[in-house]
């Protein structure tokens, strides 16, 4: 079991959580579509070579984005984590993978 964290602006959130549990994320126990998700302020500057979905090259950004948090079992986190380049609005989406333990 892996859990995933992904950090999403407003505008994609829903089309974003979507695509993940469709690919097989959020499933704990007898419960689906299962995530945690927070709003915070997102940090970046786009590089020269960037094509930035918000902002421009060169110029810091800061906008409002969502935490998102899901757990993901070990046979599908290849097809979550190709969901959710093929969903999120960014060039390159942030986001992180840690697995699970349970003993």
């Amino acid at each position: 079991m892996y859990k995933l964290t992904v950090f999403v602006p407003d505008s994609a959130l829903e089309k974003v959580k979507s695509a993940l549990f469709a690919a097989g994320a959020g499933k704990i126990g007898d419960y689906e579509q299962c995530c945690w998700q927070v709003q915070g302020i997102g940090h970046f500057m786009p590089l020269v070579g960037s094509t930035p979905h918000i902002g421009t090259q060169d110029s810091l950004e800061k906008i409002n984005e969502w935490r998102v948090e899901m757990v993901v079992a070990k046979a599908s986190i290849k097809d979550v984590i190709i969901a959710l380049k093929q969903a999120h609005p960014y060039e390159t989406p942030a986001y992180d993978v840690i697995e699970v333990l349970d003993f």
